[in-house]
């Protein structure tokens, strides 16, 4: 078995952590895990807001269905995802143009964007790249045997409310708690190949 194999059967909800702080070199080593992940025309549209102190996480845990990872993780990171941004002129200009193509090549592609995420519901596409992101940073950390949870369950506008986040630009795609596990992993449980995968 290979170690990227090793980290998918290591990483798993975790639904409580120990309390154990993750060190500050581990931790700049999952933001750069986000930070490098991939996203549709290369537009980073998200923005990661970190939790360490613990008067937020107990304040945060009753939006988020009153889950104990949100209050035992060593850090909590609510990703952003960009809503105004992605639509605004000077930061699509600013993230074609470091392509280093020609002129005209960025006014193609810059109008072939446009034309892409006109009919799109941004806030739905914009918070699929952030999926991306999440799931390089849970992967990368199993890799140093740090645990993670993704949550979808919280109260969005709850928790847009407490943050003061001003949502015509910005909005909470998902939160991802990181840290280290109380108890033991529960056996994996997935669907074989055979259910999954269809051939033409």
């Amino acid at each position: 078995m290979d170690k990227c194999q090793e980290a998918q059967i290591f990483r798993h909800a975790c639904k409580v952590f120990n309390g154990k702080k993750i060190v500050d070199e581990d931790w700049h080593y999952i933001l750069e895990a986000g930070r490098m992940s991939p996203s549709s025309f290369g537009m980073e549209p998200w923005r990661f807001l970190v939790v360490k102190s613990q008067k937020i996480k107990e304040q945060l845990q009753p939006l988020c269905w009153n889950q104990k990872q949100i209050s035992t993780c060593s850090h909590l990171l609510i990703i952003k995802n960009q809503i105004a941004l992605v639509q605004d002129e000077e930061y699509i200009a600013k993230m074609f143009a470091r392509r280093g193509l020609s002129q005209e090549a960025t006014a193609q592609y810059i109008e072939r964007y446009k034309s892409f995420i006109k009919p799109l519901d941004i806030d739905v596409w914009t918070a699929k790249q952030c999926y991306i992101a999440m799931e390089s940073m849970m992967l990368a950390v199993a890799f140093r045997h740090i645990d993670s949870c993704p949550i979808e369950g919280f109260e969005r506008e709850k928790v847009e409310r407490f943050l003061g986040l001003d949502t015509a630009k910005e909005r909470v795609a998902v939160i991802v708690t990181f840290g280290f596990r109380l108890n033991p992993q529960p056996a994996h449980h997935r669907l074989p190949l055979e259910e999954l995968v269809q051939k033409l």
